[in-house]
This record gives C-alpha cells, sequence and structure tokens, in this order.
C-alpha cells in the first residue's frame, strides 16, 4: 500500500524514474480499488464512484508511468503509443515490464539507491 500512497505524494512530478515493483503495486492496488468499486457501483445502480476514482487517479496513473517509462530509458512520451489499437498497447506494457537501466539522464538507477 506504501507504493500506492508514495504516487500521490509524486503525483505531479514526471521527472525521476520508478522502479519496476513500485509502478506495478500501483496498479495492482489501482485494480483492486477499481473493481471493488464497480461491483458497489452496480449493488448501488451508480456509475460515478468507479468515475470518480479514475479521475482523481489519472495524473498519478500518467506521472507513475512516465518514471517507469524513464528507468528503462525512454522519455514519457512513449505512452502516447497505447493510442494505436491493440500493438500499441502491447508495445507499451512490454516496455514498461522491462529491467531498470543504469544510471542515464532521467537520473541514477533507483535499484541501487
Amino acid at each position: 500500500m506504501n507504493y500506492f500512497i508514495d504516487a500521490f505524494k509524486k503525483y505531479a512530478d514526471f521527472s525521476g524514474r520508478s522502479r519496476r515493483k513500485e509502478y506495478w503495486m500501483f496498479v495492482l492496488f489501482y485494480l483492486i480499488i477499481y473493481i471493488a468499486l464497480i461491483v458497489v457501483d452496480s449493488v448501488l445502480g451508480t456509475m460515478f464512484l468507479a468515475l470518480i476514482f479514475s479521475l482523481v487517479l489519472l495524473v498519478p496513473s500518467i506521472s507513475i508511468a512516465a518514471r517507469r517509462l524513464h528507468d528503462t530509458g525512454r522519455s514519457g512520451w512513449w505512452q502516447l503509443i497505447a493510442l494505436i489499437p491493440l500493438i500499441g498497447t502491447i508495445v507499451l506494457i512490454v516496455f514498461l515490464a522491462q529491467d531498470s537501466h543504469a544510471e542515464n539522464s532521467y537520473g541514477p538507477c533507483p535499484k541501487s539507491a
């Protein structure tokens, strides 16, 4: 849960690097909470809880993905590749799942810290 809270602490920080574990733990907690809110929405017959949650986490999601891409040596703008149907999403997931590189232009390797 600390990884999820840390993403909120750095919600508008698009510089620096994020480790693979930090990114995927954020995604895991995001999905768990989102699915729980969908269930609550379906029980209540509404659709606004999951929508509000998604909108609140839009900027933190983009920023942590940008920092994750920085860790692999890529610019955060590579997230736009997901706009290409199917292939773009697969390529982005591969980029996000790759291992960290040594020190690069985005800062020192977070694994060694």
